[in-house]
């Protein structure tokens, strides 16, 4: 065993009843390691072992499932709560969920107003120029395409007598192409 595992082996037991105390909740050893082992470095035996020997002790509880035991801490150092106070709790509860109630409902309304506001507003698009917008549309790409055509088909030409390659011609004739650019024309 390296010796930072066996430090953590000797103060195996009280982390653990440490751990078992915050939580308050109940584990097996199993989960007690694996919650802990990335943390502390805890071996599954010192856990295991750390485990029992604090319920000999009666620090913490076991109890057998079937053939799983599962540990928590005693519940006994905890103080009680008296029925006045989970009456008051439970008071409190009712109180705090008829506020949350409220406040959605409050938050519909506003939601429901600004809706009302928006489909109120008279600056909305016609159907007709929306239309007339993508007819538009429709047209510049058109003879986007056309013109991209002709050039490409001139540029052919030029180059079918071109000494020199077609980069090197569009950098002295100074020609920008969309796909320099990232350009796509759009669908049709």
């Amino acid at each position: 065993m390296s010796k930072g595992r066996a430090e953590a082996a000797t103060g195996a037991p009280g982390i653990l009843l440490k751990y078992l105390q915050e939580q308050n909740r109940p584990y097996s050893a199993q989960d007690v390691f694996g919650n802990l082992q990335r943390e502390h470095g805890l071996g599954k035996a010192a856990v295991v072992k750390a485990l029992e020997q604090l319920a000999q002790q009666g620090k913490i509880k076991e109890k057998m499932y079937g053939k799983q035991k599962i540990y928590f801490a005693d519940q006994d150092q905890f103080e009680m709560v008296s029925d006045a106070d989970l009456q008051s709790l439970d008071a409190k509860i009712v109180t705090l969920t008829a506020k949350v109630q409220s406040l959605q409902q409050s938050c519909r309304h506003m939601e429901a107003e600004r809706l009302k506001n928006i489909k109120a507003a008279t600056n909305h698009v016609t159907p007709e120029e929306k239309e007339q917008v993508y007819r538009e549309r429709q047209k510049y790409c058109k003879e986007w395409r056309k013109r991209k055509r002709m050039a490409t088909e001139l540029c052919d030409a030029i180059l079918e007598g071109y000494p020199k390659s077609k980069k090197q011609f569009f950098e002295e004739v100074g020609i920008e192409t969309d796909e320099d650019y990232n350009v796509k024309l759009p669908d049709p």
